[in-house]
């Protein structure tokens, strides 16, 4: 997104180089990117930020659609300023909410399974399966260790001490994680 600068290379998006361009600029592009942990905004409530995020007037009846399509029920939410009164995971939700309201070409994602709970999580996967069919033209990138999330990938790339080890399918990269000291490991932290 730009907070972190490469040492070499280049990045493309949609053939213009942006590996200079800042987090405004690549926002303004299109690219959108969801913490590993949300950022809290005090004095701003929840549908301020799902408005600041779709870029326009967003009526109350679409920022509830975007807060229900995360499991969290507006009328507890809309008014809510995003602040420490609201748990990891609610923030979360929310952080994901402005990612759907923003319909961004491409969606990063780190580690969005952080901080939820399991019912949470299997909604997470039904959230990315309908970005994918829904936002034409769109992207999604999702950093994580979660082999249930992997397994909805098009394409696993395999990244170890800042190094591409391993690019392929789900079907050609997957078992071979499985039973490796990083996978036992993913899985230990699940426990």
């Amino acid at each position: 997104m730009g907070i972190e600068k490469p040492t070499s290379g280049q990045i493309f998006f949609d053939g213009q180089d942006v590996t200079a361009l800042g987090v405004t600029e690549r926002a303004k592009l299109g690219i959108s990117f969801a913490f590993q942990q949300p950022v809290r905004f005090k004095g701003i409530r929840v549908i301020d930020l799902l408005r600041l995020a779709s870029g326009k007037q967003l009526g109350i009846s679409d920022a509830c659609d975007y807060l229900s399509e995360v499991g969290l029920c507006a009328r507890d939410y809309i008014d809510r300023e995003i602040n420490s009164s609201l748990s990891g995971g609610e923030l979360k939700r929310i952080e994901i909410a402005t990612l759907l309201a923003r319909q961004t070409r491409l969606s990063v994602f780190d580690e969005p399974e952080a901080g939820i709970d399991l019912w949470s999580f299997q909604n997470l996967i039904r959230i990315f399966e309908n970005m994918r069919r829904e936002i034409k033209d769109s992207s999604i990138v999702i950093i994580s260790h979660q082999e249930r999330i992997l397994q909805i990938a098009d394409e696993i790339i395999l990244l170890s001490d800042g190094t591409i080890k391993q690019t392929g399918t789900v079907d050609e990269v997957l078992p071979q994680l499985i039973g490796t000291t990083a996978a036992v490991d993913a899985c230990e932290r699940l426990k």
